[in-house]
């Protein structure tokens, strides 16, 4: 049984579920087949098993060391960089034009979960390159492309994204950092930004930081706020690296998890000019950021995913060896322990970590294969549906994982008893890892409001109609496929779900509709992952196989699908009720409410 991977769960997702072959007809992933995938699959698993994975306890125990003014690490993880580069995975879903192998890119988060999994703090700087690359990509030059891009995809430079500061966290519009015109055209990068995952290191060869800055005399706020390349080292007309660019590391931060991933305090512009260069235009940057943010945040959820599921696979192996106690009708001390997997209590905890994580992944696949038809769909009004059903769903693919696949580490923990505490075992560094996806891309808080303030009202509520429309055609084909109860309890979760928008929605007081916005975000993404599980389960009741392991594994989708609707899914009527009600107790407590004075 393999600890990172569940290569079966995949495969089913992929193909059963979202029949990602039917991409393999459109002209850009013609190169594809399943073959290839499983190719592929196969060469990112050993990688992760035989690379990543051997070294991550001792990385966590391990971290970075501010030394000298650099940030320094174990020589490990310059080696499993080395050989991911080495593979050719950086630029895996780029474009061939643009040095990548133009895969799709639902089966690039489906093999690189791998590595995430084996070792999250490593991948961290892959998936941070990857999505710095693809949003200059998107809004770059090509004088930019040229020269920044290529050592990118060869995983020869890192890339970050350096938005946050001291005293402006999610705040950005209260962001100080600025940018001086300079006499060529470019521009010297004056300011801190705190919290930089990647912010330093002694790994590649230069690091490309995509900076939010103000150019003095812009619009207040957000709306001043441009975006910057800014390299670490200099770069030379024909790509070369040169001197020093002053991005001067002041210190690392010392996380709880994802240790291995420095965690940087960067100063510009600090004792010589950090020179930047201006991606698009001036004052549009948060616009461009969000792109790479907006990657980011279906990546994070899928981080949350696999920590959760490297978790559940190793204490549901746990539980299978694990001798203690009997049955509660068998008095008898001298008969033989029992697996604790045959006690009802661990079941339920161990189904409780199936349904999340297995949930999140089909939520996390199901998003990064709206990605891909976005990037073939040729029709504009499918192409808007689209595009609406991912904006409405990507608050819910970051944050939902983050949250509950953080429970599914708890559980592991407990299933492994006072064993789980101890660093004996990987499940504590599993939670503690993963304790960080809540905050990563945006606070967990932060994209309530994003889904009850923006999302649910984008283009007169039609994201929210469209992804109503794509749950109630699943809910049809289960009433009639053999699922009526649950089908009937997802759309009595669906009716309230839209009593309770509409609700909101009717508030003219903008601060008391969004004071229960995380409540809602929670609740809202539950139906989301009922759905995902409702049509599991109608895939696995599609299959017919005659082999033994097959129908176990799809009865048990079916069995989890269950379990999800009846644990699960009644806890969404009592928090959309609140919401519902427009609460203002929370809104309107004094701060001496909690403490006294």
């Amino acid at each position: 049984m393999s600890m990172i991977a569940n290569r079966r769960d995949l495969d089913f997702l992929l193909y059963e579920v979202l029949g990602i072959d039917r991409l393999f007809a459109e002209q850009r992933y013609a190169a594809y087949d399943r073959e290839s995938l499983e190719e592929m699959f196969n060469s990112a698993q050993t990688l992760a098993e035989e690379v990543f994975y051997p070294f991550a306890t001792k990385l966590d125990a391990n971290e970075p060391k501010f030394e000298a003014g650099k940030a320094i690490g174990i020589p490990e993880v310059k080696e499993a960089l080395q050989a991911l580069a080495d593979a050719g995975l950086f630029g895996a879903s780029f474009d061939e034009d643009a040095g990548g192998l133009q895969m799709p890119y639902v089966a690039q988060i489906a093999m690189n979960g791998m590595l995430s999994t084996a070792n999250h703090s490593v991948y961290g700087y892959a998936m941070l390159t990857i999505a710095a690359a693809n949003m200059l990509n998107t809004f770059g030059d090509q004088q930019q492309k040229d020269k920044f891009m290529p050592a990118m995809l060869e995983g020869r430079w890192f890339g970050t994204m350096c938005l946050s500061e001291t005293q402006a966290g999610s705040s950005l519009s209260d962001i100080r950092t600025r940018a001086e015109l300079r006499d060529d055209g470019a521009y010297n990068i004056v300011g801190s930004k705190m919290w930089i995952s990647g912010g330093d290191q002694e790994i590649s060869d230069n690091i490309v930081h995509m900076v939010l800055a103000k150019i003095p005399g812009g619009p207040p706020g957000v709306k001043g706020i441009s975006l910057f390349i800014v390299p670490k080292y200099r770069v030379k007309d024909d790509g070369s690296v040169g001197d020093k660019n002053n991005v001067v590391l002041a210190g690392l931060n010392h996380k709880m998890g994802q240790r291995g991933l420095t965690n940087a305090l960067l100063n510009f512009g600090d004792g010589g000019d950090s020179i930047g260069y201006l991606v698009g235009e001036p004052h549009d940057g948060l616009r461009y950021m969000f792109h790479m943010m907006n990657e980011a945040r279906i990546l994070v959820g899928h981080g949350a995913t696999v920590l959760g599921l490297a978790a559940y696979l190793f204490s549901l192996d746990y539980a299978r060896e694990r001798l203690q106690g009997r049955h509660p009708l068998n008095k008898d001390p001298t008969s033989p322990q029992v697996p604790i997997i045959e006690h009802a209590d661990v079941k339920r905890l161990l189904m409780a970590q199936k349904v999340y994580v297995e949930g999140s992944l089909s939520l996390v696949l199901y998003c990064g294969l709206l990605v891909d038809r976005l990037r073939t769909e040729q029709d504009a009004d499918e192409r808007t549906r689209l595009d609406l059903l991912l904006e409405i769903l990507t608050p819910i693919v970051k944050s939902w994982p983050s949250e509950y696949c953080l429970e599914a580490n708890k559980h592991a923990i407990q299933i492994l008893g006072g064993y789980g505490y101890t660093r004996d075992y990987p499940v504590e560094r599993h939670y503690r890892d993963n304790r960080l996806n809540q905050i990563h891309e945006g606070a967990h808080g932060i994209h309530g409001i994003d889904l009850l303030g923006r999302k649910v009202r984008m283009a007169g509520g039609r994201a929210l109609d469209i992804l109503i429309a794509e749950i109630d055609a699943t809910i049809s084909e289960a009433q009639d496929g053999g699922f009526a109860t649950e089908a009937a309890d997802l759309a009595d979760a669906v009716a309230l779900l839209r009593s309770t928008t509409a609700d909101v929605l009717a508030c003219d007081d903008t601060t008391l509709s969004l004071a229960n916005a995380t409540i809602y975000l929670d609740a809202c993404g539950h139906i989301v992952v009922a759905w995902l599980w409702l049509q599991q389960a109608l895939a696995a009741k599609r299959a017919v196989s005659g082999v033994a392991a097959d129908a176990a594994f799809y009865n048990g989708k079916k069995t989890a699908m269950q379990f999800f609707m009846r644990y699960e899914l009644p806890k969404v009527a009592a928090p959309l009720k609140l919401v519902g009600t427009l609460d203002d107790l929370t809104l309107n407590a004094d701060a001496a409410d909690f403490i006294g004075t």
